[in-house]
């Protein structure tokens, strides 16, 4: 039963609430702005360091090595020692991470800098839910947590086209310290004005983020592991999101530059439209489902809307550039239906599952793309490599990209069809006693 002093403290949110929301919610828009940061440097980097793009895919990827792998006790860590003290340290060491790859001699500090970002980053999204958790009424939680996601994918877009203009105009060393040094004053900020609990109220963990002994944690995350309909949305999330971490956070500036002919500016622009498009449909797709009381429909309509769009934006020749980042937005606006996935998720397993459910789900959505794919597609690019450099950088053909990009709309039509693994949960939540 929950506390009736919790509920009437929620109910009348005060001001430092909202406040630490938002901070939150700014810690996960940070996070996006430093996923992306490697797609706008592309060339930078290959010349500074004269690698080759398997090498620079492997660079990007490091972020998630430690975002993916931290993601099932992120929630855990949260709970134990307060959302005010993780997320003002875990932002510091994202900043610090910033500092540490402007200032590094080598690719291999490189490395170590972006291995410390995505620590970093990992707890922003948990961090902000938990917040909305303590400080919120309940039936406000699903909105606060879809606008976190939104605030940090538009983090992302308005990164890519800010960080186009900032690297060619003040290099992408002092740009990456700059990035630090707003991470520090964001760290700052949170320490001093979040609190973790409303004045008065004992703090309770949420269901999805529970005191547990290791033992029991290890025991449920391999119990929800092996839940069919749990696997199928974890295979749906990964494949969906595969494409838009390796186009979108990676290799479509790039893409946009060689086979369009644009600015890196123009391209990012262009580019930004996949997280604003996913920033868009998350919400929709959302509130669509609970409408006609369906998650597998408007899921196969989405990962549909987002395969035709990927094969025409790529495949499609001399579109026009309007039509070009039409194509980038629907394809981010049908892939943001794999939100669905978490929904399904919850529904399908008792509420002390849901916490290692949700975990899993996420750890999958950036694992394919953002550890596999985005230097699988650099390895694709240096096999056709003709030797061509400016500017020290290697410089790929148009039919290059188009070849190694491929796997982009092939990931989305293998989420379609994995979609149809998935059963129907109707919007409802699994009862208990039957799930017992």
């Amino acid at each position: 039963m929950s506390d009736p002093a919790a509920t009437d403290t929620t109910e009348r949110t005060p001001l430092l609430g909202y406040i630490g929301w938002l901070l939150a919610a700014s810690g996960f828009f940070y996070a996006w702005v430093l996923r992306i940061s490697p797609s706008v440097m592309v060339g930078d980097l290959m010349a500074e360091f004269q690698i080759g793009g398997a090498v620079l895919g492997v660079m990007s990827s490091l972020y998630f090595y430690t975002y993916a792998t931290i993601q099932v006790p992120v929630g855990l860590a949260v709970d134990r020692f307060g959302p005010r003290r993780i997320l003002s340290f875990t932002i510091l060491i994202a900043a610090l991470g910033c500092v540490v790859t402007a200032a590094a001699p080598t690719i291999e500090v490189v490395y170590a800098g972006r291995l410390m970002i995505g620590f970093g980053a990992a707890f922003a999204l948990v961090g902000s839910m938990v917040v909305g958790a303590l400080w919120f009424p309940p039936r406000r939680f699903a909105l606060l947590a879809g606008l976190a996601v939104a605030i940090g994918l538009i983090g992302g877009a308005v990164g890519q086209w800010s960080l186009a203009w900032a690297v060619p105009e003040f290099g992408w060393r002092d740009t990456m310290y700059v990035l630090g040094a707003g991470g520090v004053v964001l760290s700052a900020l949170t320490w001093l004005l979040t609190r973790d609990k409303p004045p008065g109220v004992e703090r309770v963990a949420t269901p999805s983020i529970q005191r547990n002994r290791f033992k029991s944690v290890t025991a449920d995350v391999w119990r929800v592991a092996q839940e069919r309909q749990i696997v199928w949305a974890s295979v749906i999330t990964a494949l969906s999101s595969a494409p838009v971490l390796t186009f979108g956070a990676l290799w479509g500036v790039s893409y946009s530059e060689t086979v369009y002919g644009m600015s890196r500016p123009e391209a990012a622009f262009y580019v930004s439209f996949l997280l604003y498009g996913v920033a868009i449909g998350g919400p929709i797709f959302g509130w669509l489902s609970d409408k006609i009381g369906r998650r597998k429909t408007p899921l196969i309509v989405g990962q549909s809307m987002a395969c035709i769009s990927f094969a025409t934006m790529l495949y499609v020749p001399d579109l026009p550039p309007a039509v070009f980042g039409l194509l980038i937005g629907i394809a981010g606006f049908g892939g943001a239906s794999m939100n669905l996935c978490y929904a399904t998720g919850r529904e399908s397993l008792p509420a002390r599952n849901i916490g290692a459910a949700l975990g899993l789900i996420n750890m999958t959505a950036v694992a394919l793309g953002g550890i596999v794919i985005q230097p699988l597609v650099g390895w694709f690019l240096d096999l056709q490599w003709t030797g061509e450099l400016k500017g020290g950088a290697r410089v790929y053909s148009a039919e290059a990209f188009q070849l190694a990009l491929v796997v982009v709309p092939g990931l989305s039509l293998m989420a379609v069809f994995s979609c149809f693994g998935l059963r129907e949960t109707y919007c409802q939540p699994v009862a208990e006693e039957a799930a017992a």
